[in-house]
């Protein structure tokens, strides 16, 4: 079987190349050039991710997010292809979790981001019942692996470093992704034909706090965690001078950091009828693992 796939130079596009690149003949997408679709299967991975530092002008997001999404689908409805994958987000429904999130949250976006990404959902689903066409969803929570940068590399660095984790009073929950997870899944979409089309949350088995979190970097750099429990307030005064001065601490990542958000992934375990490969805390471990390189 082949694939079509884009963002092959994304973290995500990666590891999809490593996992099955001895399974499927796979040819990448090439930004710029023209959509032309002759494999059997279709996985969107392009995408302009979340801009913590603001920088990014909004119509990116819409150019990439909405606009490719749409030329790509288009063209995958036009072709034999019998599969469609596309890695949306969990922003495109919520920025700010209250329980639990699954599929049946209504979306209410705050960000460029989030509302870019849930219009190309909205293109894709009026549209999803096509025959003789399998179409998936994925809303992965934030995407963990071995190579992976951001927030949690960020936070490996610091807990390494010996720096004192200061925002220990912060109590929340958060659901995380491992990369091993999700191509998992996207195996079993591709290969069983019984699983119905539709949106599907990815995230690991079991939430994790922040201060979880740190006690398992501790335990991968072999030290005892620091995890001080220093005033919210001031913490969070820190962070909005951060927001002005250009600290490693603002107001956006402290948000990111610390609040909770929590993903079921009750309807894709259902879908699939088995259990995903790695645990939360091996997944976390191994992504852990990876930054001691």
């Amino acid at each position: 079987m082949s694939v079509f796939l884009t963002g092959s130079s994304g973290f995500v596009g990666r590891n999809f190349i490593s996992y099955f690149n001895n399974t499927y003949k796979i040819r990448t997408y090439q930004r710029e050039s023209n959509i032309s679709i002759s494999e059997e299967i279709v996985v969107h991975f392009a995408g302009k991710a979340h801009d913590l530092k603001k920088t990014a002008n909004s119509k990116e997001y819409y150019e990439v997010n909405t606009k490719l999404t749409k030329d790509v689908f288009d063209s995958f409805l036009n072709s034999n292809a019998k599969v469609f994958i596309i890695l949306s987000s969990v922003k495109a429904v919520a920025d700010v979790v209250d329980g639990v999130l699954t599929e049946d949250h209504f979306p209410n976006p705050k960000t460029h981001y989030g509302k870019s990404k849930l219009l190309a959902e909205k293109y894709i689903t009026s549209k999803i019942n096509i025959k003789n066409k399998r179409i998936y969803i994925l809303r992965p929570c934030m995407i963990h692996g071995p190579g992976n940068k951001g927030n949690l590399n960020l936070l490996y660095k610091l807990v390494s470093m010996k720096f004192p984790w200061l925002l220990g009073a912060f109590e929340n929950q958060r659901s995380f992704c491992s990369i091993d997870n999700l191509l998992f899944v996207i195996r079993e979409l591709i290969q069983n034909e019984s699983i119905s089309p539709g949106i599907y949350n990815i995230a690991d088995d079991v939430s994790l706090s922040t201060n979880e979190v740190i006690r398992l970097i501790s335990k991968s750099t072999n030290s005892n965690p620091l995890i001080w429990r220093v005033s919210k307030r001031l913490i969070k005064n820190i962070a909005k001078l951060g927001d002005i001065i250009n600290l490693p601490l603002n107001s956006e990542r402290l948000k990111k950091i610390t609040e909770s958000y929590v993903v079921s992934n009750k309807k894709i375990i259902n879908a699939i009828g088995k259990e995903l490969p790695i645990g939360s805390e091996k997944g976390l471990l191994e992504t852990f693992e990876s930054f001691k390189k």
